[in-house]
């Protein structure tokens, strides 16, 4: 019987692994046709609004302010032009990145001071607990080392080697100022707020604080900033889309894996998400700052 119970576990554990993996199958089809739905009716928005020369009549009206207020437009245009990085694309960038840093200032003062997120951690720690199967526990297990810091130093290596050999030395500083920042602010911030870590149940064990979780910050830092070199010069849109959707999906179940092996709290995970994302932006960048600088100095 006891042989039965166990081997019904494994089962169970490898048909929700399967389950996992084919939602975020799913989810690929349903983003990929959305997305293309959208960009199809953005795009034809545009044709209709050019055909009504909706854009003739803004023109005129904004050389009107121009000549008025020259240089508070002037700053304008600088700033929120398209053809320049450090126009539009970096103010983009800049305003993520101050939501961003809301959002992790909001959510460290909903833990400092909301028992409703207390509750909620709880509550997602104790929902899981029917899913630990022994086969589900190794696999995550597995998938957690991905995140470690020593596992993210390996690969920022390997990939500052590759980056030499290949000539694109201008993304090496921004790489190791993801994983340097992302560390730094994370570590600082464990021991800044003191949080204790969810009860250790399935033998997998940490020893720092709780808040916010260090993998998930790294690898959104990481992984994402690898991700955008892969993708930045790739002209074919669905290799870039397949190698940014499962770069997030890495990140994700390396975030999943530390609610589901009981060493951090949802709101943890959602911390160093978002704290990842951060230093994701400033990685990206301070990148496209330097290429854009090296390639002036190369004419």
């Amino acid at each position: 019987m006891h042989i039965l119970n166990e081997l019904a576990a494994r089962l169970s554990g490898v048909a929700s692994l399967l389950l996992l993996l084919g939602l975020f199958i799913l989810l690929r089809f349903i983003v990929l046709h959305a997305g293309r739905l959208l960009w199809e009716t953005a795009r034809r928005v545009y044709n209709r609004v050019s055909k009504h020369g909706i854009w003739d009549r803004t023109e005129g009206f904004l050389d009107e302010l121009r000549q008025r207020y020259p240089r508070f437009l002037g700053f304008l245009d600088a700033r929120f032009t398209p053809r320049r990085f450090s126009g539009l694309p970096l103010t983009l960038l800049f305003l993520a990145a101050a939501y961003i840093a809301g959002l992790s200032l909001e959510l460290l003062d909903e833990v400092l001071e909301a028992n409703e997120i207390v509750v909620m951690d709880q509550a997602v720690n104790q929902a899981l607990a029917a899913w630990r199967s022994p086969t589900a526990v190794l696999v995550f297990t597995w998938i957690t080392n991905l995140g470690s810091t020593e596992t993210l130093t390996a690969v920022s290596i390997v990939s500052t080697g590759f980056l030499f050999a290949h000539r694109r030395v201008a993304y090496v500083p921004p790489l190791w100022l993801c994983i340097a920042g992302s560390q730094l602010t994370t570590w600082a911030g464990k021991y800044a707020i003191a949080k204790p870590r969810p009860e250790f149940i399935v033998g997998v064990e940490a020893f720092s604080p709780s808040f916010p979780s260090a993998h998930a910050t790294g690898a959104a830092a990481v992984y994402g900033f690898i991700a955008y070199i892969l993708v930045r010069d790739m002209i074919n849109s669905t290799r870039r889309f397949e190698i940014g959707y499962w770069t997030m999906v890495l990140v994700l179940l390396i975030a999943f894996s530390r609610v589901f092996l009981s060493v951090h709290f949802l709101s943890d995970v959602t911390a160093g998400l978002i704290v990842g994302g951060f230093w994701l932006l400033v990685g990206v960048a301070t990148a496209e700052l330097l290429a854009r600088r090296e390639h002036g100095a190369s004419k």
